[in-house]
């Protein structure tokens, strides 16, 4: 389906600078080809977007006053304007609704109207899945589980019983929801280690977006919790009892111990290991690799630490400035 710029221009709420053309898509500046939409962040960008085959681009205030060699719609913000419009043209792609036959669902089982529940999902006892949700192939939904609408669950995950999934999450192929967490407890006389209760439960908000063969444990006893918006890479682990908050963003091969707190609108980068109980405050990031020892506190909201253990950049590059002159003496 063909959408015109004007269509796009009210989509992202920008204003359209020259004529109004018929678009087909997405591409990047490089890709692109006649009908498709490109966007260009900065002045810098610009003249490549002009010169590709692009028949509009997204661009800011830096371009309203230039003559545009293409059509133009101008928005505040480039980048996040061409995301929008990027799901403006998705939104054309249909699954189709309906239980495949080689799926199992419980009879008690509630779902949605517009579902799709792909071949071989296997739906459990009181579950419930709401309007619009999109289950595939292979996919296990456990006993008491709610999903709410407009979810999209990938091929292969596995969400453990009692879990509780908000609206539009997005959870990628191979992940697991709800499993136990690590906990255990040692008889001090035999030295053998026994398993810790772990009955607490998982609660996903709203907007949520779950990377491929990642985990999230339940609480031990009570709640893991995953905040509104929050984005989660590919292969992270979240602890039992973890507390994260709105509008994390957590990149690849991150862990988080048991009973951390991530507070809203923190930036964790790859790689990073957060040891248990640790509390993380609002807006800081952590850079890619650092580690943080266990119940440290991070503070510092828009303040970047890195190393380990984790620090403000400026505190961890000077140390490695003074490390690097003591090795040239010593050498």
């Amino acid at each position: 389906m063909k959408r015109s710029l004007k269509e796009v221009a009210e989509f992202v709420h920008g204003r359209i600078v020259g004529s109004d053309v018929e678009l087909l898509g997405i591409a990047s500046t490089k890709s692109a080809s006649s009908g498709n939409l490109i966007f260009a962040e900065d002045e810098r960008n610009l003249a490549s977007a002009f010169s590709s085959l692009a028949s509009a681009v997204i661009a800011g205030e830096f371009a309203a006053n230039q003559s545009p060699i293409k059509p133009l719609v101008i928005c505040a913000q480039p980048r996040l304007a061409f995301a929008r419009a990027g799901l403006l043209f998705a939104s054309d792609i249909s699954f189709g609704a309906g239980i495949h036959a080689t799926a199992t669902v419980h009879p008690s089982a509630g779902i949605g109207k517009n579902v799709r529940v792909a071949e071989g999902v296997v739906v459990g006892e009181d579950a419930d899945i709401g309007e619009g949700t999109q289950v595939g192939a292979g996919c296990v939904i456990g006993a008491g589980v709610h999903i709410g609408c407009d979810c999209r669950l990938y091929p292969n995950v596995t969400v453990y019983p009692g879990t509780r999934i908000g609206d539009r999450v997005i959870v990628h192929a191979g992940a697991v929801l709800g499993s136990d967490g690590f906990g255990y407890v040692r008889d001090q006389k035999t030295g053998r280690y026994e398993k810790f209760p772990q009955i607490g439960r998982l609660e996903i908000g709203d907007d949520v977006e779950i990377g491929a063969n990642s985990t999230v444990d339940r609480g031990a006893l009570d709640i893991t919790s995953i905040g509104r918006g929050t984005k989660i890479d590919n292969l992270v682990h979240v602890g039992h009892n973890c507390q994260v908050g709105e509008n994390v963003v957590i990149a690849a091969q991150t862990g988080l111990s048991g009973s951390a707190v991530v507070e809203k609108n923190v930036i964790i980068g790859g790689q990073v290991g957060i040891a248990d109980h640790v509390h993380i405050e609002e807006g800081a990031v952590m850079g890619a690799q650092s580690g943080i020892p266990s119940k440290k506190r991070i503070r510092g909201n828009g303040v970047v630490f890195w190393g380990t253990p984790a620090r403000p950049i400026r505190e961890y590059l000077k140390q490695l400035a003074v490390l690097a002159r003591m090795a040239k003496k010593g050498s």
